[in-house]
């Protein structure tokens, strides 16, 4: 408090400490330890709506850094059966690639680079032209044009884009309408790793569904509730995340009036 440390002993008490996210905001995660001695499971808490890295050249660091991705398709896993697939929009970053499209995948990319080092995501570059059409348009004479004229003619692609392709592709790719055509609907990349914990828009990870009651109270600690992202789930960001916080705070207050009515009559 403005006054000092003041010590008070509730009837009841609901822990909302957040996740590991934004750790200079208070959501360090320092309660784990505490709970986690007093027998309580935890699981590890992991970045959730976060970025990825990957290794970018010099070039596309210094040059594209901070744009924007625009009208392109992510797609996870193989094109009969994705594991994910979606259209929308991400920003390039220095170490890697963020942004809303990015953060929409993030749980599964994150869990398929824990159990296998890596994972390759696959961007269309060109979600609203058939492939058959883009090798067709590239095939067409490039005359006394450069080749950055003739694929802005042949497929719209110039700028950040057409720089993927010279980052991610071989001459000969490059060179080759239909191999290009191919890659354009389906550029692969390769992710590393999540960007850190603390710089994660929210976190998986904490108090497992196991632990608790369905008032949310600890079931080894009767009287304490939690509530929030210290909880084991994840959401997407935005009005998702805060929803759920907002509805398991409201749970484990009714959980709260609960308990303590039955204390009452006990």
């Amino acid at each position: 408090t403005p006054d000092g440390e003041k010590r008070v002993t509730g009837a009841a008490t609901v822990l909302a400490l957040g996740g590991g996210s934004w750790p200079q905001l208070g959501s360090t995660g320092a309660w784990a330890g505490y709970l986690a001695e007093r027998g309580v499971a935890i699981a590890p808490l992991k970045p959730a709506n976060c970025g990825f890295e990957l290794d970018w050249s010099p070039y596309m660091r210094e040059r594209f850094a901070g744009e924007p991705l625009k009208a392109i398709s992510l797609r996870v896993g193989p094109a009969g059966a994705p594991l994910f697939a979606r259209r929308g929009e991400m920003v390039l970053t220095e170490y890697g690639l963020e942004g809303s499209l990015i953060y929409a995948a993030s749980a599964l990319l994150r869990d398929l680079i824990e159990a296998e080092g890596r994972v390759t995501i696959y961007l269309d570059l060109a979600p609203d032209r058939a492939e058959k059409r883009l090798a067709r348009d590239l095939a067409q004479p490039q005359g006394r044009r450069s080749w950055s004229n003739h694929l802005r003619r042949a497929t719209g692609l110039q700028g950040i884009k057409a720089a993927l392709l010279h980052e991610c592709l071989s001459e000969a790719t490059l060179a080759a309408p239909d191999a290009l055509a191919a890659a354009i609907k389906a550029l692969p990349l390769t992710l590393l790793r999540p960007r850190p914990l603390a710089e994660a828009i929210s976190s998986a990870g904490g108090v497992t569904f196991a632990e608790l009651d369905s008032g949310l109270m600890l079931t080894k600690l009767p009287g304490i509730f939690c509530a929030g992202e210290m909880i084991d789930w994840e959401a997407p960001t935005g009005g998702y995340l805060l929803t759920a916080c907002f509805a398991s705070g409201k749970v484990a207050g009714a959980g709260v009036i609960s308990w303590l009515g039955r204390q009452a009559t006990a």
